[in-house]
Parts: C-alpha cells; structure tokens; sequence
C-alpha cells in the first residue's frame, strides 16, 4: 500500500472513509492552506474561519465514504469546499440569528489573487478575458454562484448582499459575459 504523500486527494479520501488516519492528516495537510486562504477572502473574522475549518474537517472526517468522486464528476478539493462554504453560510446564519451584524468581506486586494489567477488560468480565452473585464462585485456574485456552486440565498450570505442585489448583480453579470463572448 502506497503511503499517503504519494496518493492524489480523491485517493487519500477513499482512505479516510476506511479510518486511515494518515490519510486524513496528510489530506489537511495539503488542502487546509489553501482553504483557509479561500474562506479569509469571503470573511474577515479569524474566529469564524477558525470554527469553519474546523467544522468542515470534522464533516470531511465523518462524511468521507458519501464522496462520489470523478464518478459523478466531482473533485476531492470541490467536495471539499463545498463542505466549506456551506459551513461558512452556516455560520454567517448563526451570527445573524444573534443579531450581531456580520464582519465586512475581507477587502479585496490591488494584486490578483492566487485564486483569480488559477481561475483566469483555468478559463482562459475569451470567456477568461470577458470575466477579468467584469467589475469586481460582479465577478465575486458569479464565481460564489457558478464556480462555487451556491445557491442566491448562500451567496447573498457569504458576501453580505441582500437576495435582490445578488440576482440583480448575476444577471448583469451574464449579460455582460454574453455580450462579450458575442
């Protein structure tokens, strides 16, 4: 049997839902900078990070044998964070359920993310050079809806908007993406 470090994160998955502890730890290893960087970008409150990376392990952890896989088209890091964001709407619902109001959105910083690299890198082409012309607001309303895979009421929480704005902002946001690409 192949140690962990040799093992892609779909494979170390398969082995923490049999219990492999080494598996679950190398999998946190590889995956918990860059989740933890991707959740500080849609909030600035450490703690609640801090609770969100914890809660979604323990759920990674648990839930490990439900993972479908390349299966059904899916990728151990996107099951990952969806688990994630998730927990991160969770948790902005638990906050406004005690009527604190919700932290601000980390700011977004002058230099492209590593994030928004890789995406333009993904995407590339057109559809990469539309998407980068897009404002701000508007591409982080698509990236939580279309690449993230939330729902309007999921990305109007994880990004502080109401429902409306965030429909309002999707829609121009593919209006503009369709004019661009015609």
């Amino acid at each position: 049997m192949a140690p962990p470090q040799e093992l892609d994160e779909e494979q170390l998955l398969r082995r923490v839902a049999r219990g492999d502890r080494a598996a679950f730890e190398e999998l946190y290893r590889r995956t918990s900078p860059w989740l933890a960087v991707r959740l500080r970008r849609r909030c600035a409150d450490e703690q609640m990070v801090a609770e969100v990376m914890q809660e979604t392990y323990l759920a990674v952890w648990r839930a490990a044998g439900s993972f479908a896989g390349s299966v059904e088209g899916g990728s151990a890091v996107g099951w990952l964070w969806t688990i994630a964001a998730r927990r991160l709407v969770d948790a902005f619902r638990r906050r406004a359920h005690h009527a604190e109001p919700p932290l601000a959105a980390a700011p977004h910083p002058v230099a492209p993310a590593a994030e928004e690299e890789a995406l333009r890198a993904t995407v590339g082409g057109d559809v990469g050079d539309a998407l980068g012309r897009l404002a701000p607001e508007l591409r982080d309303v698509l990236r939580a809806m279309v690449l993230d895979g939330l729902s309007v009421r999921e990305t109007a929480v994880v990004l502080g908007l109401p429902e409306g704005t965030v429909k309002t902002r999707a829609r121009r946001a593919r209006i503009l993406m369709r004019e661009a690409l015609a």
